[in-house]
């Protein structure tokens, strides 16, 4: 049994990310975890309360339960504004959980991401994960995140260029129906956070 831990900056972008993937770990018998590193709404326009936070938070459960993952927890770091934090700040409140859950697989966000938050998060997992007595992790993976990925890599830094793909033919419907859980973060066709592109998207990749 492997021990799969996911760590995503939002809620939504693990099933984005690797949803997919996810399911295909879980009904190989993987134990499979994910860590949030914000609450994913405090950075909106008009502020948020705690009726968003347990908004998001449920629609998290309630998508990890799909795809047969559990939660391990969630940092409160500030949403979209994690580079004002020292990078080793990041570090030491992400290696307790890797320590503890004991990984020998992640999935986190690529380098070359938009959003600073994913570019924050994966510099945090590789430095968690250096070589160390406490820590074997056997594989790293970056994953892409519809609608910031893309947009970044494509102009202003290295692209995302996947060299590993899951083949996910019998879960593509629950990652699916995992995204559905998220409603408020989804968008209309064609936009790429849409579920028809999604969808079409995992064809080309498939």
């Amino acid at each position: 049994m492997n021990k799969v831990l996911v760590v995503a900056a939002h809620a939504d972008d693990e099933i984005l990310g690797c949803g997919g993937t996810m399911a295909k770990h879980a009904d190989a018998g993987d134990d499979v975890a994910v860590l949030f590193m914000t609450d994913g709404v405090g950075a909106r326009p008009n502020g948020c309360s705690e009726d968003d936070v347990t908004i998001r938070e449920s629609a998290a459960i309630k998508a990890l339960n799909t795809v047969g993952a559990r939660l391990l927890g969630r940092l409160d770091l500030p949403d979209n504004s994690m580079d004002l934090l020292a990078r080793i700040e990041i570090i030491q409140l992400l290696e307790p959980f890797i320590q503890s859950f004991q990984p020998n697989i992640i999935y986190t966000h690529h380098g070359g991401d938009l959003n600073v938050d994913h570019r924050r998060v994966l510099e945090a997992v590789l430095t968690a994960c250096r070589p160390q007595p406490s820590v074997r992790v056997d594989e790293i993976y970056s994953f892409e995140v519809a609608s910031s990925t893309a947009w970044y890599g494509s102009s202003l830094a290295e692209g995302f260029e996947p060299h590993c793909y899951v083949d996910i033919t019998d879960q593509l419907e629950r990652k699916l129906e995992a995204l559905q859980a998220y409603q408020q973060e989804m968008r209309d066709f064609p936009h790429a956070r849409s579920l028809k592109a999604l969808e079409h998207q995992a064809h080309w990749r498939g």
